[in-house]
């Protein structure tokens, strides 16, 4: 049966003279795509920006530069908006779509090409017993209908809505987010409410999950602890031999992060140094392997082994050493677990690690004398003149730590288990991490809190991080004294 030719004159007609309604509906779904794409894309420029580029945001003292940095300081609350809001918007333009295709194609064209598809089948060689018992014309036109629909606004939402807008954001993401940062805050005002709840409802999942996990893994770890204490001999190295026994058991539980030496104290050269310059940081630090970037630490290039320069001691000051950095670096993520990374040193015979965070920033760097510290503690050597954890004992239970001190050495100096703040640290690393997570804010100088036997006060604090730590620590048993009352 051939499809009604008036039919095919009024589908014509509307295409070529649509109505009012039709054109108001098209200029809707343009700016809801639209709307689409810049609500998509800005979740990929907010969440792609780099320390570095969260640092030249500050300096630029503007106002849009100081709404991305607050909406960076709220990302699940940011997170959510951006979901609800982008959620509301396609379902409005899936309605929308639905109504001008009503109106453009009626159900009586589908049923027509129902109407064809079944006189086709029963014209061609398909035994019926295979169609006959599912088809129908009813059934078969809304089928026709659907596919059209969801076909043409899937392609729409994909292409317009999220790979071109994503694409276009992460080349650029700080302009793009400057345009975004003002309709996101007041967004993030409007739809407080419900993101509110789908944050509370993200944070109580993770927090059961975090719970059930670590419960797990204390437990199992807790009576591996017992065994290797009853079973260690009463010898005079009987701790040292428990402490290694320890740490050999949870070295696989260790990430790179707990271990390295963090960007802030990174000692690494530019590219472009002069030659003389060069050599008086090689002797400020000591160190005989050097990161070399390209205009900034966030662009590590190769790494310069100083026994290579040993040649050239006398050249003068435009000795070109650039020929000499390898460029042979491995670079790491954070949540590398130190046991592989040992196993990639030995494959790649390398004593050094980029350590890169999501978006490819540099977190720090970590080496072989860091990882087998984890095992049989400090490492010293002839030329280890400072201390590797900077503290100070102000009396016997009243410590003063620097705020960037990793938890792991912290543990160490009081001599406690490196497990103590696992179910309260979150993804904190330092000791001003910890407090943060605690806290839930930048906390003024003098603040203190109390977790266990511990007290922390922020002695020192600027308007970026926590400088100075003072850690006063209730001895075991006055805190069960306590317990007890």
């Amino acid at each position: 049966m051939d499809t009604d030719p008036d039919s095919l004159l009024s589908i014509l007609f509307l295409l070529a003279f649509p109505t009012s309604e039709v054109l108001f509906g098209v200029f809707t779904i343009a700016l809801l795509l639209l709307a689409s794409a810049l609500i998509s894309g800005s979740e990929v420029a907010f969440f792609s920006l780099t320390e570095n580029d969260l640092e030249k945001l500050e300096s630029d003292n503007n106002r849009s530069s100081d709404r991305i940095l607050f909406l960076k300081e709220h990302p699940k609350t940011l997170l959510a908006t951006i979901l609800i809001s982008n959620n509301f918007i396609n379902i409005a333009i899936v309605i929308i779509s639905e109504f001008i295709l009503r109106q453009l194609l009626p159900d009586l064209l589908f049923q027509q090409w129902a109407i064809a598809l079944r006189d086709f089948l029963h014209n061609t060689a398909v035994p019926t017993f295979f169609y006959e018992p599912y088809f129908s014309v009813a059934g078969t036109a809304r089928t026709f209908g659907f596919l059209i629909t969801v076909v043409g606004v899937t392609f729409l939402l994909v292409l317009f809505g999220e790979v071109a807008p994503k694409v276009y954001a992460s080349l650029n993401n700080i302009y793009l987010a400057r345009v975004m940062s003002n309709p996101l805050k007041f967004m993030m005002r409007v739809l407080n409410p419900l993101s509110r709840i789908l944050v509370g409802w993200t944070n109580r999942i993770e927090s059961r999950l975090a719970k059930t996990t670590q419960t797990g893994n204390l437990t199992s770890r807790e009576d591996i602890d017992e065994a290797i204490e009853l079973t260690v001999s009463n010898t005079l190295d009987r701790e040292q031999e428990i402490d290694i026994l320890k740490s050999i058991v949870k070295f696989g539980e260790v990430s790179v992060t707990q271990i390295m030496c963090s960007r802030l104290d990174i000692i690494a050269v530019d590219f472009r140094c002069d030659y003389g310059s060069l050599l008086d940081i090689i002797k400020d630090s000591g160190f005989s392997r050097i990161p070399v970037y390209d205009e900034d630490i966030d662009n590590i290039t190769g790494i310069l082994y100083v026994k290579d320069l040993l040649g050239h001691l006398n050249s003068e000051n435009k000795f070109e050493w650039q020929g000499l950095i390898r460029t042979n670096v491995l670079f790491v993520p954070e949540a590398k677990k130190i046991d592989d990374l040992l196993r990639e040193f030995q494959l790649q015979r390398l004593h050094m690690a980029i350590v890169v965070d999501e978006y490819g920033g540099t977190s720090g760097i970590v080496t072989l004398e860091d990882i087998m510290e984890e095992i049989i503690g400090d490492i010293k050597d002839e030329f280890d003149d400072k201390p590797e954890v900077i503290y100070k004992q102000i009396s016997e239970h009243e410590y003063s730590f620097e705020g960037k001190t990793l938890l792991n050495d912290f543990c160490r100096v009081l001599g406690i288990d490196t497990n103590t703040f696992d179910e309260v640290k979150g993804e904190a690393n330092s000791l001003a991490g910890l407090i943060l997570e605690l806290v839930g804010e930048h906390p003024d100088e003098g603040a203190s809190l109390t977790q266990g036997r511990f007290l922390f006060k922020a002695a020192s604090v600027n308007e970026r991080r926590i400088e100075e730590v003072i850690v006063i620590v209730t001895p075991e048993q006055e805190e069960e004294e306590e317990g007890n009352n």
